[in-house]
Order: structure tokens, then sequence, then C-alpha cells
């Protein structure tokens, strides 16, 4: 039986070829790996005594905070963190 290059269907003709691309090593889907992390996230962040809080902002609110935090390089989080607590020490 002749290799044909394009033929992918049999397999042991093929078991010393490298394949591109990182193997799988996660034997869960990706929605379930994302869902995973992210518990495992609010986990740790419970555990370092940090607590969730969400609001909306107006979109100009929003960009004026990405680019005040862009020059502060950090993150938008902590810069919301940061006028949070100097707005309550006055």
């Amino acid at each position: 039986m002749a290799k044909i290059a394009t033929d992918r269907t049999t397999i042991d003709l093929f078991a010393a070829e490298k394949r591109p691309g990182r193997p799988k090593t996660n034997p869960l889907p990706r929605e379930e790996q994302l869902k995973l992390n992210k518990r495992n996230q609010i986990k740790r962040d419970r555990n370092n005594g940090l607590k969730r809080i969400e609001f909306k902002v107006s979109g100009q609110l929003y960009a004026a905070l990405t680019r005040a935090a862009e020059q502060a390089n950090t993150t938008r989080g902590n810069l919301i963190e940061q006028l949070l607590e100097q707005a309550l020490s006055r």
C-alpha cells in the first residue's frame, strides 16, 4: 500500500510524523476549563480577603478610567480601589 501525503485516515503510517500545535493536556472541554478557572480565581480572591463589587458607569467615565490607569501603569481595578480609598480617607 502506498503512502499518500494527503491521506490522514491511516494513522499508523503517520505515527512518527510530528503534528503542529500544542498537545492536548486537559481532558475537559474549553468551556469547562474556563468555568473551573473562574471558580478557582474567586476562591483565591476570597482567601486573600478580597470582595467583588460590580457597578455600571458611562462609556466616557470608563474610557477616562482606562486612560488614567494606563498613565499610572496600573490596572483599572487598582486605580478605582485607590480612588475609593482616597475618597473615604477625607
